[in-house]
Order: structure tokens, then C-alpha cells, then sequence
């Protein structure tokens, strides 16, 4: 069968930024800086999307369009004869599940509060009755659920409409007006009484984080977050290099989609920084940050209810868009795998995906004793820790060792893939980079994720 292509180049772009963008860039990207002293963050944060994120992005596009196939299949078309690679596409997709189990509430409880903003529910109330909005919403079973099911319709809706008419068009809609709203919300929130000290905290490295976190910690979150923040190591990307041509070379796409998404993060934290400082609030406010200090932000702004509904319409945006990228992945894992039509993949999906997602959206309720890392966490936490932690890191790692390695797809292999076009040229020198320093960067990764989980307390 022939394989579907993306209508254009800028399609391919907003949609794999689509899959990037989400709320690694919009919820935890800014409560991270603020925790880890604003702009000193940012610059450790920039140098690791560069000398990782860049390199793995192009070498995952490669494997998805040397083989023209998603994560279920690219691996066999690609490996030598008798090796086994191709056993990490079970895990790999396992990531794509695993990560929607928990995204989708995530993108529910968002859904909802667009629904707040836009009847005024936020209007006159108290900051201490905004907190408790947020824990009354997290703590209803039906609201959870219905979120979540709410955001797999959508989701699934709009890939079942094909790839061309559906994913490409919609996410081109979405990421065109998400990027105005954005633009909108940073001009509001850059003129605000006050905003200049925000403005200093975002943009000045303040170099009394290290005395308070150390270096270690704040460099280790840094890689983290570049990794999460481009969804790298579990075919998310894979599968859009699958869906073009040979017309550009694969280094100046990853450029140019890591550039978009790291354009969003920074923008969002222009957003939120500013705002902060103007009502005196605490940047480093925790996740609570979206739904908790921002409605009350907004309470205090003249049209708090306009702000606020784009300000919920630009974050729904950025998380419905990852979500179809990734169901679009979920969805090709099942047509490589079995042959079915994409209308039978997304029906079987959408239902498997709902009672998947239940444990995490009534983890916070029905099931919030259970307490899978130790006291006070919950089921989201154990579903992101493994898909953060362990699936992302070891999937680019493997990703990266199969583009290296003579005994995978190979060196001279990828490059020909990578550079088949025009554009800029993967560089031939760094190999050694590659081969041997960017893996043991990736195992610090890994290793630090564990020792914070459960030693660092």
C-alpha cells in the first residue's frame, strides 16, 4: 500500500512542532525556570536542546523516512539481517500510550478551564476560592473522566478524518491561532504596571539559584526538560519523517521545529514571568502555576475574563496538538502492524485508550490512596516517571546507537538519509560526539532521574 504523504513542507514542520509543542512547553517549561532561576536555566536549557535534541530529532526523522514507516516497522525494514532492534518498537509504542494515560486528563482539566474562563466562573472570585475550585475539579471523578474521554474524541476525531483533511489541516488551523493568541498574551502581559522586574528575573541569569539548588541539580533538569520537551526517543517523530520527501535534508527541518517549539516555551514564559511580578506573585509556584495562580492573575487584569479564556484556548491548543501527533503514531503503529483500515485503527484505539486513561484520571479521586512512588504521589506520577524518566532517555539512546552503530542501520546510512536533498548538511566530524560522548550524557540522564526519584529526598 502506498504510503500518505504530508500536502506540504510547512505541514510537516507545524505538525512535528505540533507534537513538540504541548505542555512541556507551556506548563512545566515555566515553573522550572522559575524554580531554577529564570535565565540561567534558559541558557543550560538552549545548550542541551542543541548538542542533544537536535542531532536525535534528524536521526529519528531519518529512520522514518529511510523506511517509510511508523516505530511498528521501521526498525525491521531497516536493521541488518538477524538483529534485534526492532524489539524496542513494543516498547516505544508503549511510550505513546503511556504518555496520553496521563496527558489526556492533563488536557481535560485545560478543556474544562476554557469552559470556566469562558462563562466568567473566575470573575470576583477570591484567590483562596480559585485553589479550591482546582482541587474540587481534580478531586470529581466525573469531571476528570469526562475530560479525558472528551479529549480522545477530539483527538481521535480529527485523525480519523485522514492524514492530508485531518491531522495536517487542523493542526495547521490550531498552530496558526495558537501562535497569535500567544503573541497577543506576551503584548498584554509585557505592558503590565510592574512587568519590568519579571521581565529582569526571566531574561538576567540570577546565579543565586546554584547556591540554593547547586549546579548539578539545575543542568540535570535542563537536560530533562529538553528531552521532554521534543517527545524524542519514542517515534513521535519518527512518524512525520515517514510522511515526506527526499526534497529537503533533515538537519535544517529539526532546526527549524526545535526552533518553533523553543520559540513557544520562551514566549510562554514571557507571558507568565511578567505577570507574576506585576501582582507579586511567586514564579516558582509549582504546577499549580496554570490553574491556580494564573485565573487569579487574570482576576486582577481589566477583561480578566477575555485573557483568560485565551490564555486556556492557547494552552488547549498546544496540548490537543500533541495529542493527535501522538494518536496519529498510535494510529500507523496499528496499520503497519496488522494491514487494518485507519478507520478500524482509530475506532479500536479510541475505546482502548479511554479505559487506559481511567486509572490516571481517577488517581486523583476514587483512587487517590494509592500511592505507587511512596507518599503523595499518584498514578500520574508513577505513568510520568516511567515515560520521562526511562522511555524517553533510553529511546533516544537507542535511536542514536542504531544511527552510529555498524551493527545497526549505520553512519554512513543515516547520513546518506539525512542529507538526501537541499539544505543544511548533517556534519560528518561530530561522529565521535555521537559515538561516544552523547551516549554517556544520555546514561547521566537516566541514572540522575532515578537518584532524584528515590535517593535525593
Amino acid at each position: 500500500m502506498k504510503r500518505e504523504k504530508l500536502s506540504s513542507r510547512i505541514g510537516f514542520i507545524l505538525l512535528s512542532a505540533g507534537c513538540a509543542i504541548g505542555l512541556g512547553n507551556v506548563w512545566r517549561f515555566p515553573y522550572i525556570t522559575g524554580l531554577y532561576g529564570g535565565a540561567l536555566f534558559v541558557l543550560i536549557y538552549l545548550a542541551f536542546l542543541i548538542i542533544c535534541g537536535i542531532p536525535i530529532m534528524t536521526m529519528e526523522f531519518s529512520v522514518g523516512r529511510a523506511s517509510q514507516r511508523s516505530i511498528a516497522t521501521s526498525f525491521h525494514e531497516l536493521e541488518p539481517r538477524g538483529s534485534k532492534w526492532h524489539i524496542y518498537s513494543w516498547l516505544g509504542m508503549a511510550g505513546n500510550y503511556l504518555l496520553m494515560m496521563f496527558y489526556t486528563t492533563i488536557a481535560g482539566w485545560i478543556l474544562f478551564y476554557l469552559f470556566y474562563s469562558i462563562q466568567g466562573v473566575f470573575v470576583g472570585l477570591a484567590p483562596d476560592a480559585i485553589g479550591m475550585l482546582f482541587d474540587a475539579h481534580v478531586s470529581s471523578a466525573f469531571n476528570c473522566v469526562v475530560g479525558m474521554i472528551l479529549v480522545c474524541l477530539m483527538g481521535f476525531g480529527i485523525c480519523a478524518i485522514g492524514l492530508r483533511n485531518g491531522v495536517e489541516k487542523i493542526t495547521k488551523l490550531m498552530m496558526s491561532c495558537l501562535l497569535i493568541v500567544l503573541i497577543l498574551l506576551v503584548i498584554r502581559s509585557v505592558t503590565l504596571p510592574g512587568a519590568g522586574e519579571g521581565l529582569r528575573f526571566y531574561l538576567m541569569p540570577n546565579l543565586d539559584a546554584v547556591k540554593v539548588h547547586g549546579l548539578w541539580t539545575i543542568i540535570y533538569a535542563a537536560m530533562g526538560q529538553a528531552f521532554f520537551t521534543l517527545s524524542l526517543g519514542v517515534g513521535s517523530m519518527a512518524i512525520f519523517g515517514s510522511y515526506i520527501d527526499k526534497e529537503y535534508r533533515l538537519m535544517g527541518e529539526s532546526i527549524n521545529v526545535t526552533i518553533l517549539d523553543t520559540f513557544v516555551a520562551i514566549m510562554a514564559g514571557l507571558v507568565i514571568f511578567p505577570a507574576c511580578y506585576a501582582f507579586g506573585v511567586n514564579p516558582g509556584s509549582g504546577p499549580g502555576l496554570v490553574f491556580v495562580t494564573l485565573p487569579n492573575i487574570f482576576n486582577q487584569m481589566p477583561l480578566s475574563r477575555l485573557w483568560g479564556t485565551l490564555f486556556f484556548t492557547f494552552m488547549f491548543f498546544a496540548a490537543l496538538s500533541t495529542v493527535v501527533a501522538v494518536f496519529e503514531n498510535i494510529i500507523s503503529f496499528a496499520i503497519d502492524k496488522t494491514g487494518c483500515s485507519r478507520k478500524k485503527a482509530t475506532m479500536i484505539n479510541l475505546a482502548a485508550m479511554v479505559v487506559l486513561s481511567l486509572p490516571c484520571a481517577l488517581g486523583f479521586n476514587v483512587l487517590s490512596h494509592i500511592n505507587p512512588l511512596g507518599p503523595g504521589t499518584l498514578i500520574l506520577d508513577l505513568e510520568d516517571f516511567i515515560v520521562s524518566n526511562n522511555l524517553l532517555p533510553l529511546g533516544s539512546l537507542v535511536y542514536l546507537l542504531f544511527c552510529v552503530s555498524k551493527n545497526g542501520w549505520g553512519w554512513e546510512n543515516f547520513l546518506q538519509e539525512a542529507n538526501s536533498g537541499r539544505g543544511l548538511s548533517f556534519p560528518r566530524a561530530i561522529k565521535p560526539y555521537l559515538t561516544y560522548l552523547l551516549p554517556l550524557i544520555m546514561l547521566v540522564v537516566f541514572a540522575a532521574g532515578y537518584f532524584y526519584m528515590f535517593f535525593a529526598k
